[in-house]
């Protein structure tokens, strides 16, 4: 009798022979086939020709609704003919100039208009440049070194925010991460402002606190109600710089991202996705008194021992200025947000309507800027699948998501309908269309899983 593995195996070469023969090339040139940890996938992950609107096609011609949305940073979805005319235009007059240039200018001033936090702008390459400098930021500003950060947020891959992203929290998600930068790291449970003010009282080295503000890894723990505003007033009293991880939530909520959809300012802000249009870049933008770290002054002395170097060979490059201010432009009016937000929220309760016709255990949950599915657990209930993970069950989660999330992602890949691993998020390119194809094609997704035996059969 064949196991689930082989049957999805079977299932996977039939419909995208294609990406198994260019996954079988690149095993030969990247460890375990891919550039990105995310985009790993057993059998084997597709490989993607194009992609315009909400929609995008392998190699063998098979049609997907996308729900990566390029990582989170397709706001507007495939190929918005606004951002390719103006990258179009950009690229015929060079793509690099070793130079500052008047679209960076543009750029940097839209996200003053919109970020409350903005006072002044530094570009980075992505979220993880811009959480290292708002961490490096901090340090030099405060003088101290130690960073308090939430269990189960995601910052990014540098050093010192590699301790508290997964389970078990008390461990680096990397080796070589040395043990001097982690002794650095205080992880606490999200929510919890008893918990931080406890820490700030017994130790007077924190320079920072960085977080996701509208929930840990794009809200799949959400923030309660009030803890935003809570931290910022403690924050101010203990003289510590508030850091919003907005590379995901910026500019998705709100015009003016999380910080203005809870209506609370951070000190620095780290920014990437939609900030660029779909191209590489990232900044960070906060105080001008913390920003000018940055700054240089007439005295070589101080440029030397007192300010914070920063290089970077594409930072503001021309091409993602240009889309960037593309973004911007249309994501200011809000109406992006307004579509997305309305057709996820519809979305989750139909696949949870789904879920419950099927009999099926799991629960779908979010919020109008992202979706999260699991499958295969008892006793979940949308209205309380965030606060399990953040009262520190995830390892009871996350061992059912941990055995299924494989086999869940196959199956609406086979319906054609691609999530980011098991969450979502929609674009403005999103149509009342995609959201009956995609209940259609989950409510198949759910037979086929049924029909595989993943909830009893051994993967």
């Amino acid at each position: 009798m064949r196991s689930i593995t082989d049957t999805i195996h079977a299932e996977f070469a039939a419909r995208f022979p294609t990406s198994l023969k260019r996954y079988a090339e690149a095993v030969e040139v990247f460890p375990s086939g891919v550039t990105h940890d995310s985009r790993y996938l057993k059998p084997f992950p597709l490989y993607i020709s194009h992609a315009e609107g909400a929609h995008k096609w392998d190699l063998d011609g098979n049609e997907f609704i996308d729900y990566w949305g390029g990582h989170g940073s397709l706001l507007l979805g495939h190929n918005h003919p606004t951002v390719v005319r103006a990258v179009t235009e950009q690229l015929s007059r060079g793509t690099h100039y070793g130079a500052s240039h008047e679209l960076e200018i543009a750029w940097g001033q839209w996200v003053q208009r919109l970020i409350p936090s903005a006072e002044r702008v530094r570009f980075v390459n992505s979220g993880t440049e811009a959480t290292l400098m708002a961490i490096r930021l901090a340090r030099g500003f405060t003088g101290r070194q130690n960073i308090i950060r939430f269990a189960g947020h995601f910052h990014g891959w540098h050093d010192t925010v590699m301790l508290g992203y997964q389970v078990p929290y008390h461990h680096p998600s990397s080796v070589g991460i040395p043990g001097e930068t982690l002794a650095c790291v205080r992880c606490l449970p999200p929510n919890d402002i008893r918990a931080i003010e406890r820490t700030l009282a017994e130790d007077r080295d924190v320079a920072a606190i960085i977080l996701e503000p509208a929930g840990g890894a794009n809200a799949v723990i959400p923030t309660r109600p009030g803890f935003l505003a809570a931290l910022r007033d403690l924050c101010t009293r203990q003289g510590v710089v508030l850091i919003f991880d907005e590379v995901i939530s910026g500019f998705r909520y709100a015009p003016g991202g999380a910080q203005a959809f809870f209506d609370v300012t951070p000190d620095l802000t780290a920014l990437a996705k939609i900030l660029a249009g779909g191209l590489p870049g990232g900044a960070v933008a906060g105080r001008a008194d913390i920003m000018a770290l940055l700054a240089f002054k007439d005295n070589p002395q101080a440029n030397r021992y007192e300010r914070m170097m920063h290089m970077g060979t594409f930072n503001a490059n021309p091409l993602s200025a240009a889309a960037g201010v593309a973004t911007l432009e249309i994501a200011a009016t809000g109406e992006p947000q307004q579509q997305a937000g309305t057709l996820t929220l519809k979305l989750i309760q139909g696949m949870n309507d789904l879920l419950r016709a099927a009999r099926m255990p799991g629960c779908v949950y979010g919020d109008r800027a992202a979706f999260h599915l699991f499958i295969g657990q008892e006793g979940f209930h949308p209205d309380d699948a965030g606060q399990i993970l953040e009262r520190a069950e995830p390892a009871r989660l996350s061992a059912g998501m941990g055995r299924l999330a494989h086999p869940v992602r196959a199956a609406l890949l086979l319906e054609g309908i691609d999530p980011s691993g098991s969450s979502g998020r929609l674009s403005s390119a999103h149509i009342e269309a995609d959201v009956e194809r995609t209940l259609a094609g989950f409510e198949r997704a759910i037979a086929r899983l049924k029909r595989w035996g993943v909830l009893k059969g051994d993967l």
